[in-house]
């Protein structure tokens, strides 16, 4: 299956393929379970070339740092990066549903869509201490001003099964 932008008419852009994006932030994520890390991946993408300028898994572990989590260090890295903090024009990729911190960096950002993987009660069923506050309610909450656009549930299953694979690690830290 796939699933395309649902602003492609108005901004004309390349049809963008949202699973080997989603694919890539899974990956992304494997590499930081190997490294000791927790099951979070991200990559954000330019709209219109589909080149993808930023990957992170989640570092909250390794740097001791409560807000390294996998899409705040891709937007950190993509900020970098392109040398600016706006990333108007720049879609982000979640294997997980950005909790409320990241989805609020998202928005602080100006990140055009955010496409997530698992969601919130996923990551819970894993042992996540999780903020019961869904991207779209935050979004509604936020009122008109947040114009990031979301897609949900992308590869839903591969990103649970990941999950799943680091819940069964010896060497898993929750936090």
């Amino acid at each position: 299956m796939r699933y395309w932008s649902d602003v492609e008419e108005v901004d004309r852009m390349k049809k963008v393929d949202v699973e080997r994006f989603m694919r890539e932030a899974i990956r992304v994520a494997y590499m930081g379970i190997e490294k000791g890390q927790s099951p979070f991946g991200a990559v954000v993408v330019d709209r219109k070339t589909g080149e993808i300028v930023a990957r992170a898994y989640n570092t909250v572990v390794k740097d001791n740092d409560p807000t390294a989590h996998a899409e705040v260090n891709v937007i950190r890295k993509a900020a970098r990066k392109l040398k600016t903090y706006n990333l108007r024009g720049y879609v982000i990729f979640s294997t997980c549903e950005p909790c409320p911190m990241c989805f609020s960096a998202i928005h602080w950002a100006n990140l055009d869509e955010v496409y997530f993987g698992a969601t919130i009660e996923d990551a819970e069923r894993c042992g996540f201490r999780e903020i019961k506050l869904h991207n779209r309610e935050i979004k509604k909450l936020g009122g008109r001003r947040v114009r990031v656009r979301i897609h949900d549930g992308v590869l839903r299953d591969e990103c649970v099964k990941m999950m799943n694979a680091w819940k069964k690690r010896k060497d898993r830290v929750r936090y």
